[in-house]
């Protein structure tokens, strides 16, 4: 019988729950060439995208509607509800 030694990184404390998904082959390859890709293990590759998942869920109402406010990159924050429609008023 061959054993294999797994560590996980987890936050300290963090206690987790051992599950099981079913994936198509075809996903499931994608999924591992892509964690391999970005050097992380596929529990770590699912347990990110699961939270990236999440947070896109969160969005509000106006990220959902203007996809402006929608990219962190660009913008992050509060803002008027009427910003990209009346961005000239507030830009000059």
């Amino acid at each position: 019988m061959r054993m294999a030694l797994c560590l996980h990184i987890l936050p300290k404390g963090c206690i987790v729950n051992r599950t099981t998904i079913m994936l198509p082959g075809a996903l499931k390859a994608k999924v591992v060439s892509s964690a391999r890709s970005e050097g992380v293990s596929l529990g770590e590759f699912i347990r990110e995208s699961l939270e990236l998942r999440l947070k896109m869920a969160k969005r509000t109402d106006l990220e959902k509607r203007d996809p402006f406010y929608a990219q962190s990159i660009v913008f992050s924050g509060s803002c008027p509800a009427d910003l990209a429609q009346n961005h000239d008023d507030y830009l000059y």
